[in-house]
Protein backbone atom coordinates (compact mmCIF):
# COMPACT_ATOMS: atom_id res chain seq x y z
CA UNK A 1 0.00 0.00 0.00
CA UNK A 2 1.02 3.39 -0.91
CA UNK A 3 1.59 5.27 2.51
CA UNK A 4 -1.32 8.54 1.92
CA UNK A 5 0.15 11.73 3.09
CA UNK A 6 -1.22 13.85 5.92
CA UNK A 7 -1.81 17.35 4.57
CA UNK A 8 -2.12 19.37 7.86
CA UNK A 9 -3.15 22.61 7.79
CA UNK A 10 -2.59 25.17 11.12
CA UNK A 11 -4.53 28.28 11.36
CA UNK A 12 -8.40 26.93 12.43
CA UNK A 13 -6.87 23.27 13.07
CA UNK A 14 -3.51 23.53 15.12
CA UNK A 15 -4.25 27.02 16.27
CA UNK A 16 -8.41 27.69 16.75
CA UNK A 17 -9.35 31.01 16.12
CA UNK A 18 -11.02 32.99 18.62
CA UNK A 19 -14.92 32.92 19.77
CA UNK A 20 -16.62 36.44 19.13
CA UNK A 21 -15.90 37.39 22.47
CA UNK A 22 -11.97 36.79 22.06
CA UNK A 23 -11.85 33.49 24.05
CA UNK A 24 -9.98 30.54 23.11
CA UNK A 25 -10.30 26.77 24.21
CA UNK A 26 -9.14 26.53 28.11
CA UNK A 27 -6.62 23.40 27.08
CA UNK A 28 -4.42 26.10 24.85
CA UNK A 29 -1.99 27.98 25.53
CA UNK A 30 -0.49 31.05 24.39
CA UNK A 31 2.59 31.44 23.01
CA UNK A 32 4.39 35.28 20.68
CA UNK A 33 5.60 34.10 18.02
CA UNK A 34 7.49 36.19 14.94
CA UNK A 35 6.91 34.45 11.46
CA UNK A 36 8.95 35.55 9.07
CA UNK A 37 9.00 39.02 7.09
CA UNK A 38 7.06 40.01 10.63
CA UNK A 39 8.92 43.15 11.93
CA UNK A 40 10.40 42.49 15.58
CA UNK A 41 7.94 45.17 17.30
CA UNK A 42 4.65 43.30 15.64
CA UNK A 43 4.49 39.75 16.82
CA UNK A 44 2.04 37.45 16.68
CA UNK A 45 0.13 35.45 19.33
CA UNK A 46 -0.93 32.03 18.64
CA UNK A 47 -2.60 29.23 21.20
CA UNK A 48 -1.48 25.87 21.22
CA UNK A 49 -2.70 22.72 22.90
CA UNK A 50 0.45 21.30 24.09
CA UNK A 51 -1.11 17.82 24.82
CA UNK A 52 -1.86 17.46 21.12
CA UNK A 53 2.03 17.40 20.04
CA UNK A 54 2.33 14.43 22.27
CA UNK A 55 -0.58 13.13 20.15
CA UNK A 56 0.10 14.36 16.87
CA UNK A 57 4.03 13.08 16.99
CA UNK A 58 2.93 9.83 18.03
CA UNK A 59 0.58 9.56 14.71
CA UNK A 60 3.48 11.26 12.37
CA UNK A 61 5.84 8.64 13.24
CA UNK A 62 3.92 5.92 12.98
CA UNK A 63 4.25 4.67 9.07
CA UNK A 64 0.51 5.56 8.22
CA UNK A 65 1.05 8.55 6.91
CA UNK A 66 3.98 10.82 5.41
CA UNK A 67 2.90 14.21 6.36
CA UNK A 68 3.14 17.40 5.22
CA UNK A 69 2.10 20.84 5.98
CA UNK A 70 -0.33 22.48 3.89
CA UNK A 71 -0.06 25.93 5.50
CA UNK A 72 0.35 29.67 4.60
CA UNK A 73 2.74 29.48 7.51
CA UNK A 74 4.89 27.69 4.98
CA UNK A 75 8.31 27.44 6.24
CA UNK A 76 7.15 28.56 9.44
CA UNK A 77 5.17 25.71 10.15
CA UNK A 78 8.49 23.52 10.80
CA UNK A 79 10.63 26.74 12.33
CA UNK A 80 8.45 27.71 14.74
CA UNK A 81 4.54 25.47 14.99
CA UNK A 82 5.95 22.54 15.09
CA UNK A 83 8.97 23.40 17.39
CA UNK A 84 6.06 24.85 19.91
CA UNK A 85 4.58 21.11 20.17
CA UNK A 86 7.51 19.05 20.04
CA UNK A 87 6.77 17.75 16.63
CA UNK A 88 9.47 15.57 14.68
CA UNK A 89 10.12 17.90 11.52
CA UNK A 90 8.57 16.98 8.26
CA UNK A 91 8.34 19.20 4.41
CA UNK A 92 5.65 21.46 4.21
CA UNK A 93 4.71 22.67 0.40
CA UNK A 94 5.59 25.79 -0.62
CA UNK A 95 2.00 27.36 -1.51
CA UNK A 96 1.76 30.83 -3.44
CA UNK A 97 0.44 33.66 -1.34
CA UNK A 98 -2.43 34.93 -3.79
CA UNK A 99 -3.94 38.36 -4.03
CA UNK A 100 -6.63 37.24 -3.15
CA UNK A 101 -9.93 38.78 -1.07
CA UNK A 102 -11.42 35.28 -0.04
CA UNK A 103 -10.05 31.77 0.97
CA UNK A 104 -12.65 30.32 -1.68
CA UNK A 105 -12.24 32.44 -4.82
CA UNK A 106 -13.16 30.01 -7.38
CA UNK A 107 -15.95 28.64 -4.75
CA UNK A 108 -13.22 26.17 -3.55
CA UNK A 109 -10.47 26.27 -1.04
CA UNK A 110 -7.56 28.29 -2.76
CA UNK A 111 -5.13 25.94 -1.55
CA UNK A 112 -6.41 22.92 -3.63
CA UNK A 113 -5.47 23.53 -7.44
CA UNK A 114 -1.51 23.16 -5.89
CA UNK A 115 -2.73 20.37 -3.62
CA UNK A 116 -4.12 18.85 -7.06
CA UNK A 117 -0.79 19.48 -8.60
CA UNK A 118 1.35 18.39 -5.96
CA UNK A 119 -0.48 15.09 -4.82
CA UNK A 120 -0.91 14.22 -8.43
CA UNK A 121 -2.38 10.56 -7.97
CA UNK A 122 -1.23 9.65 -4.45
CA UNK A 123 -3.22 9.38 -1.84
CA UNK A 124 -4.09 11.73 0.70
CA UNK A 125 -5.90 12.82 4.27
CA UNK A 126 -5.98 16.59 4.34
CA UNK A 127 -7.25 18.65 7.33
CA UNK A 128 -8.31 22.01 7.25
CA UNK A 129 -10.88 24.32 8.48
CA UNK A 130 -12.04 25.56 5.50
CA UNK A 131 -13.37 23.28 2.73
CA UNK A 132 -16.70 23.71 0.60
CA UNK A 133 -18.84 21.81 -0.70
CA UNK A 134 -17.11 21.67 -3.91
CA UNK A 135 -13.79 20.75 -1.62
CA UNK A 136 -16.07 17.44 -0.69
CA UNK A 137 -16.75 16.59 -4.14
CA UNK A 138 -13.47 16.52 -5.58
CA UNK A 139 -12.21 14.29 -2.64
CA UNK A 140 -15.12 11.94 -3.24
CA UNK A 141 -14.25 12.19 -7.27
CA UNK A 142 -10.70 11.23 -6.37
CA UNK A 143 -11.63 8.62 -4.14
CA UNK A 144 -14.14 7.15 -7.43
CA UNK A 145 -11.26 7.88 -9.45
CA UNK A 146 -9.06 5.16 -7.59
CA UNK A 147 -7.24 7.90 -5.48
CA UNK A 148 -8.15 7.10 -2.20
CA UNK A 149 -9.10 10.75 -0.60
CA UNK A 150 -10.20 12.40 2.96
CA UNK A 151 -11.23 15.37 3.77
CA UNK A 152 -11.09 16.18 7.25
CA UNK A 153 -12.91 19.04 8.48
CA UNK A 154 -12.17 21.10 11.70
CA UNK A 155 -14.63 24.02 13.20
CA UNK A 156 -12.22 27.01 13.56
CA UNK A 157 -12.79 27.61 16.80
CA UNK A 158 -12.02 24.34 18.32
CA UNK A 159 -9.77 23.05 15.85
CA UNK A 160 -8.47 19.43 15.47
CA UNK A 161 -10.38 17.19 18.65
CA UNK A 162 -9.39 13.19 19.11
CA UNK A 163 -12.83 11.77 16.73
CA UNK A 164 -10.92 13.88 13.45
CA UNK A 165 -7.84 11.92 14.71
CA UNK A 166 -9.39 8.30 15.14
CA UNK A 167 -11.53 9.41 12.33
CA UNK A 168 -8.46 9.13 10.19
CA UNK A 169 -6.39 6.04 11.94
CA UNK A 170 -9.75 4.54 10.69
CA UNK A 171 -9.91 5.80 7.46
CA UNK A 172 -6.16 4.35 7.38
CA UNK A 173 -6.72 0.73 8.92
CA UNK A 174 -9.67 0.44 6.23
CA UNK A 175 -7.64 1.61 3.35
CA UNK A 176 -5.19 -0.75 4.15
CA UNK A 177 -7.12 -3.48 4.43
CA UNK A 178 -8.75 -3.06 1.09
CA UNK A 179 -5.19 -3.07 -0.67
CA UNK A 180 -4.06 -5.74 1.29
CA UNK A 181 -7.40 -8.16 0.15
Amino acid sequence: MTVPYLLLDIDGVLIPFPATDGSTPPTHVRHTVLPTGRHPDDPVSVWLDPNQGGVLADLLTSGLVTPVWCTSWRRDATTIIGPLLGLPDFPYLDLPRPQITTSHPNGYLWKRDHVEAWLADAPAIWIDDDFTDLDHAWAAERTAGGTPTLIVQTDPHRGLQPEHLTELTMWVSQLSTARVV
